[in-house]
């Protein structure tokens, strides 16, 4: 079976495993991996080879995306945490979720917790893990182990404490070469304006999340914005405002330096390491702003911890809201 909780009797984990699932990446910079990758994430869409070679590009300026191993590390170190196998599984690359369940079903793992790598949920745009752990079990028979899927975790502590001490950090690291007062924003992957109104409960988590950070980060109310980064390469109205769109209010205003803390992003990837990295530099340095980004979580301590208490609740019938 598949759910969002099922009931134990007892706090004993002792059968259960945890699956980490996230996009994936190409498997090579070559173009044509590149282009299988972008006709799985658009739905089976033909990617059009304007398309298709400017990705490549992005993806060998940024020497590939290190998602894949990543994700690994931290499944690794979860499982060290937990004491219970932990796999991965790629919505849209190998290893694919069945292979991921496959292996925690051969290493004993009867009732998986699957987690997706955003904090934040949404019943539309994560329905696509569901379905695919239901292929996957689908296909693996009698055998397959129970899984459940875990609900939102963009509270909890641990995970808020991680976004936050990177924040300080790379605050203190401006403040040595003398900027004091940088603009902070909290950037989430940007959604269609149509899709993003059908997901208001999303929209307040990825809210909820920023504002939680800048308090444990110690920043005030003018400290800080939300915006978007990320936007698809989709005809119609995105949301807004766009990152882009605020480096030269910043610099309008006179701040000198901005620090993006991506809130929905847990390790480096595409995302991150052009769009925030390459990008978003360009725009902030074009309009005389010092740049930071923030360190990502990758596998991080705090975070591991995050994730060991959503699986631990998970696999345990409780909320993880």
């Amino acid at each position: 079976m598949i759910g969002r909780q099922r009931n134990a009797p007892e706090d004993d984990i002792r059968s259960g495993a945890v699956m980490l699932m996230t996009y994936g990446s190409p498997a090579s910079l070559a173009n044509a991996d590149v282009r299988t990758y972008l006709g799985r994430v658009r739905g089976g869409r033909e990617p059009s080879d304007e398309l298709v070679a400017e990705f490549a590009r992005r993806y060998r300026l940024v020497g590939g995306s290190p998602l894949i191993s990543i994700t690994r590390a931290q499944a690794d170190a979860l499982e060290a945490r937990l004491g219970v196998p932990a796999a991965i599984g790629m919505r849209f690359s190998d290893p694919t979720i069945e292979a991921g369940l496959g292996e925690l079903a051969r290493r004993g793992g009867h009732n998986v917790a699957a987690i997706v790598l955003s904090p934040q949920f949404s019943p539309l745009l994560m329905g696509g893990y569901a379905t695919a752990v239901d292929a996957g079990r689908a296909a693996l028979g009698p055998g397959a182990p129970n899984v459940v899927l875990a609900d939102a975790w963009h509270t909890e502590p641990r995970f808020i404490e991680a976004l936050a001490t990177r924040v300080r950090e790379a605050r203190a690291r401006l403040a040595m070469e003398g900027f004091r007062d940088p603009a902070v924003l909290m950037t989430a992957h940007s959604l269609p304006r149509n899709v993003a109104e059908r997901e208001p409960a999303y929209l307040a988590q990825l809210r909820e999340t920023a504002e939680a950070v800048a308090t444990a980060a110690g920043l005030n109310s003018t400290a800080w914005r939300f915006c978007w980064q990320s936007a698809g390469h989709e005809p119609g109205d995105w949301m807004k405002p766009d990152f882009s769109d605020l480096m030269p209010e910043l610099a309008a205003a006179g701040r000198s330096a901005v620090v993006v803390v991506p809130v929905q992003f847990l390790a480096d990837h595409l995302e991150v390491l052009y769009d925030v990295d390459v990008a978003a530099r360009e725009q902030a340095e074009r309009h005389g702003l010092r740049f930071e980004r923030i360190v990502s979580l990758n596998a991080d301590g705090g975070l591991i911890e995050a994730l060991a208490r959503v699986a631990r609740r998970t696999l345990l019938g409780r909320s993880t809201a």
